[in-house]
């Protein structure tokens, strides 16, 4: 098991995707702060949040289960990128960027809970 969750390059590029989604947000309309910014603000911070909870579990069951987690906020995040750009608060470029980002650390997830379950 992992215990430092710094060493994991999915921690990493889920921190990074936050911080990206941060910046993205940052031109959203000042009447969203409470509803789509504050959503995938949260959304996005809680991908890397759980895993580096979930590195502090005993077990790989209890660390994959703050994996799944992981995920699910990665598809909440894809869910309000789509309505982001539907409502015309993301230029096309920025949502392809930043859903492409989604289905990365989403792949990433996906392949890390396998390989402690096995």
């Amino acid at each position: 098991m992992v215990q430092d969750f710094k060493q994991l390059q999915v921690w990493e590029k889920s921190k990074q995707f936050a911080v990206n989604i941060y910046k993205a947000t940052a031109s959203f309309p000042i009447s969203e702060q409470y509803g789509i910014i504050s959503q995938l603000r949260r959304a996005s911070s809680s991908i890397s949040a759980n895993i580096a909870e979930g590195c502090g579990r005993k077990t790989n069951k209890d660390f994959a289960s703050f994996l799944h987690n992981a995920l699910g906020s990665n598809k909440e995040c894809e869910n309000f990128l789509l309505l982001s750009k539907d409502l015309g608060y993301l230029k096309e470029q920025d949502f392809q960027e930043l859903t492409q980002r989604t289905q990365e650390v989403g792949k990433m997830l996906v392949s890390l809970i396998k390989k402690i379950q096995d």
